[in-house]
């Protein structure tokens, strides 16, 4: 098994900070668990992974991650359930995804299975982090960046692979408004969009602050050539219910960031019966659905937002009111069925949860 060939070591710290937590005060992404994963490439091969009490990283100056950009995450949750186990959502898709950020990007590649075994691991030694309140997890954070001391434009040879923890409450203290962009760009086709790299997000910053001065939480992102198509939102990929039918963006094309939960919210509602289509999604598709009245629900879907109910999309000068969120029938069985699976109060019938 390999549990028995992924050597870990492990530093304990001395002096916990679990007693100065106000759990019921969480702000997302602001508190750190006790300890830390942290593993080196170098001479071609991954050297040993060590957990070791959380603290600052220390960096040369001429860190080529900080200059070119080779720098990769990735965002998991585990969660306590009903009869105290914890659980770990789907690891595997999450393990998948980075390897394909790590080839794009060309950084050394993680294997599948020891990268959910090291998540396991952080997770297993700070496991008592795990907030146990309904809607509460541990956010997992893996990421990797180059690591030489060079100034110089070609791939790194040296990189860290970090993984931290932190336990988190909701994302999104309330429904989300979104505005469709049409002029500013996430991803063009042969970019790095599928990829999870730290140069997609730095990006968007600025349009997404133009978005939240109007009112909005985030952006729909549209194809970068004809903004025409919707592509995804600024945490979370984008579903739409029309006249019964799930529509979202198909990831096919490399602009769009293959969801883990969207991919989940779309198994749920296959297993069901509820017709799923992933395609193309015109911006004017959307409007006109609901201008005759047949879009009965948008929600956005992804690690940190979970399923993210939209009540409005701002559009050119126009908002658009979705239906009230107590009227959604599909978006919020899945979601109580999403949430239940994690917390051990349904049967997981997929097997995503990985017991720590």
């Amino acid at each position: 098994m390999l549990q028995e060939t992924v050597s870990v070591k492990v530093t304990r710290t001395e002096a916990s900070k679990i007693g100065e937590v106000d759990w019921n005060n969480l702000p997302f992404g602001r508190i750190f668990a006790d300890h830390m994963l942290v593993m080196d490439y170098r001479d071609g091969e991954w050297q040993q992974a060590e957990i070791v009490p959380f603290a600052n990283l220390n960096l040369h100056p001429a860190t080529s991650a900080i200059h070119y950009g080779q720098s990769i995450f990735e965002g998991l949750k585990a969660y306590r359930s009903v009869n105290g186990e914890v659980n770990i959502f789907r690891p595997d898709m999450n393990a998948k995804r980075f390897a394909e950020s790590c080839e794009r990007m060309c950084m050394p590649v993680i294997p599948e299975d020891m990268f959910v075994e090291l998540i396991r691991k952080t997770v297993e030694v700070d496991s008592e982090w795990i907030p146990e309140q309904d809607g509460f997890s541990l956010y997992i954070r893996p990421f990797m960046f180059a690591t030489d001391e060079f100034v110089g434009i070609r791939p790194s040879e040296t990189y860290k692979f970090v993984v931290f923890t932190c336990p988190v409450g909701q994302y999104y203290s309330e429904p989300v408004k979104v505005k469709i962009e049409e002029y500013y760009t996430r991803a063009a086709v042969g970019g790095v969009g599928r990829a999870k790299t730290a140069g997609n997000y730095g990006a968007s910053l600025f349009p997404a602050r133009q978005g939240q001065s109007k009112g909005f939480h985030q952006l729909v992102w549209t194809d970068a050539k004809e903004h025409k198509y919707i592509e995804e939102s600024g945490t979370m990929n984008i579903v739409f219910i029309i006249d019964g039918v799930m529509v979202t963006p198909s990831e096919d094309a490399d602009t769009i960031l293959r969801g883990i939960t969207k991919r989940s919210v779309i198994e749920i509602a296959k297993a069901w019966g509820i017709p799923v289509e992933e395609r193309k999604v015109a911006v004017q598709e959307i409007v006109d659905a609901h201008r005759n009245g047949t879009l009965q629900d948008a929600f956005g879907a992804g690690t940190a937002a979970t399923v993210a109910q939209i009540v409005k999309i701002g559009y050119r000068d126009e908002v658009l009111e979705l239906p009230p969120i107590e009227t959604r029938e599909i978006s919020n069985k899945i979601k109580d069925h999403l949430d239940g699976i994690k917390a051990g109060k349904v049967k997981d019938e997929f097997g995503w949860c990985v017991k720590v």
